[in-house]
C-alpha cells in the first residue's frame, strides 16, 4: 500500500508530527481496527510484511512484550499510519488537514517516510523492524540507559556529558534534554546535572542508550537495509531530526536515517524551523500526546491537536 492521501487533502494547512518509541500502550489502535476498514487494512499489511501477528501484541499485550523495541517501533508506526488512513476514509477532502511539512521524533521519522511517499507501508514496516532488531543487538552489545534533564540548557548539559562520558541524545525543548550512555556514566551525569542547577533529573525506563555512540554497531546493518530499498523523493518536506532542516530528496533521507541512529535528535530545532517557516498548526498523529506538549513549550502561540482514535477524527469533522 502506498499512501497518496496528500494529493487529495484540501483542508487547513498543518505540520504533521509522528511520535517515537515510548508512546506505546497496550490496546492502542484496537478501536481504529474495529471501526475503520482503511485502518484495518494498514494493520493487516504490517502483519503480512513482518510475517507475524503484531496486532495481537498491540491489542492484547502483555506490556513487557509491547515495550520490546522490535514490537514497540513497528507498532507505533502502524497505529500512526492507521490514523492517517482512517482520517482519509472519514473526512471530506475539504476537511482533510493538508500537510505542508512533517516531522517525526526518532522512530516517527520512519513513519513520515510512508506518509510522504518515500516508501510504501510494507517497505517501511520491514525497515522499522530491521532498525529495531539492529538497535536491540547494539543494546545487548553495549548496555546503556537514558535520563531526562529538566531546567539545564544545552551548553551546560554538553559540558556535563563531556565530563562523564555520555551523550546529549535528544534536545526536545530548550529546557527538556535527554542524555544517553553507560549506566555508571548516566548516574554520574545525573548527579552532576543536579548539582549544576537542573530542576529535575529522571532516569528513563528504556532498554538502551539510543542516539549515542553506543548504537554504532547498528549502523552497518542499517546502511545495508536502506541500500536494499528504492527511496522516492518526499512528496512533502520532512524536517530532519539531525539537522532541523527539510529533507526533500531520496539521498537526503537516506543520509538522515544513517546519521540519526547515533546522533542527537534536534527536536527543538525541527519544530523551530517549522514555526519560522510560517506554519504554527501541528497535528500529532498516533498514540500519546508528548509531541504536542513539547511544541507548546517551544511556542505558546502554536495550535496543536492529536489524532489517535476515531473520536479525535470526528472532532476534526465537527471543527
Amino acid at each position: 500500500m502506498t499512501l497518496t492521501f496528500q494529493k487529495r487533502a484540501q483542508g487547513p494547512q498543518v505540520a504533521y508530527l509522528f511520535p517515537g518509541q515510548g508512546a506505546q500502550a497496550v490496546g492502542m489502535g484496537k478501536e481504529l481496527y474495529d471501526a475503520s476498514p482503511a485502518a484495518r487494512e494498514v494493520f493487516q499489511e504490517v502483519d503480512d510484511a513482518l510475517g507475524r501477528p503484531l496486532t495481537k501484541v498491540l491489542f492484547e499485550g502483555p506490556e513487557d512484550d509491547l515495550r520490546q523495541t522490535i514490537n514497540a517501533q513497528p507498532g507505533i508506526m502502524a497505529v500512526s499510519l492507521a490514523c492517517v488512513k482512517a482520517m482519509e476514509e472519514s473526512l471530506d477532502p475539504k476537511e482533510m488537514p493538508q500537510p505542508v511539512m512533517m516531522a517525526g521524533h526518532s522512530l516517527g521519522e520512519y513513519t513520515a517516510l510512508a506518509v510522504a511517499g518515500v516508501l510504501d507501508v510494507s517497505e517501511t514496516a520491514r525497515l522499522v523492524h530491521m532498525r529495531g532488531s539492529l538497535m536491540q543487538e547494539a543494546c545487548d552489545k553495549n548496555p546503556g540507559t537514558m535520563a531526562a534533564v529538566i531546567g539545564l540548557d544545552q551548553m551546560a548539559l554538553e559540558e556535563v556529558a563531556r565530563e562523564t562520558g555520555v551523550w546529549v541524545s535528544n534536545v526536545n525543548t530548550a529546557e527538556q534534554i535527554v542524555i544517553s550512555g553507560e549506566p555508571m556514566g548516566i548516574a554520574r551525569a545525573m548527579d552532576l546535572a543536579s548539582a549544576r542547577g537542573a530542576k529535575k533529573v529522571i532516569q528513563l525506563r528504556v532498554g538502551g542508550a539510543f542516539h549515542s555512540g553506543l548504537m554504532e554497531p547498528a549502523k552497518a546493518g542499517l546502511i545495508e537495509a536502506i541500500d536494499s530499498l528504492k527511496f522516492n523523493d518526499p512528496q512533502v518536506p520532512i524536517i530532519g531530526n539531525c539537522t532541523g532542516k527539510p529533507l526533500t530528496t531520496a539521498d537526503g533521507v537516506k543520509q538522515e536515517l544513517v546519521s540519526q541512529i547515533c546522533s542527537c535528535v534536534q527536536w527543538n530545532d525541527s519544530v523551530g524551523y517549522i514555526i519560522d517557516s510560517g506554519v504554527d498548526s501541528f497535528l500529532e498523529i498516533g498514540p500519546g500526546r508528548a509531541l504536542n506538549g513539547m511544541v507548546k513549550r517551544i511556542s505558546r502561540q502554536a495550535t496543536t491537536a492529536n489524532i489517535g482514535d476515531i473520536q479525535s477524527i470526528l472532532e476534526l469533522h465537527k471543527n
